[in-house]
């Protein structure tokens, strides 16, 4: 008797890792020379992160020292969103960056699509915000992996538990 064998694709941020990286992009900001005397803060509400500096330019400056550190801690930076920068009290500006936490529906659908183009004989599912692949053989599971990371479908993709 053959047995299923699945896999699940999801789109999952640690917030813990998030929060390391903001914790490390403040003690430099307190140490950069160039954010001196600044009033530059970074800081994380629900699932997303408030960027505020004095102005566009020290903005761009924080976006891309916090970009680092989450590269560091292994976050995707595919599952930030930026938003557009605003005007905040006492002439300086903010940015919310959004933090993706799964697949979105039309991508899921997109991934679905996708799987079914390949002809393997594998089933997907959409299941809330993530996509479960099953199907007899391991390798057609493995072939179903390799196709989508072949594919750059704007989110983040984890392949997680296969079994």
């Amino acid at each position: 008797m053959a047995t299923e064998s699945s896999f699940d694709i999801v789109c999952r941020v640690e917030l813990s890792e998030c929060d390391n990286a903001i914790q490390q992009a403040m003690k430099e900001v307190g140490q950069r020379f160039d954010f001196k005397g600044s009033r530059c803060t970074v800081h994380r509400e629900e699932a997303a992160i408030l960027l505020q500096a004095d102005d566009e330019y020290k903005l761009k400056a924080l976006t891309e020292l916090l970009e680092g550190k989450l590269v560091k801690r292994k976050v995707p930076l595919k599952a930030m969103t930026y938003g557009k920068v605003e005007a905040a009290s006492g002439g300086s500006v903010r940015q919310r960056v959004a933090i993706q936490q799964g697949i979105p529906v039309e991508k899921a659908r997109e991934i679905v699509k996708r799987i079914k183009a390949t002809g393997l004989k594998v089933q997907a599912h959409i299941r809330e915000d993530e996509v479960r692949v099953s199907g007899r053989s391991k390798d057609d599971l493995q072939a179903v992996i390799g196709a989508l990371r072949a594919v750059e479908f704007g989110v983040e993709l984890q392949f997680t538990n296969y079994r």
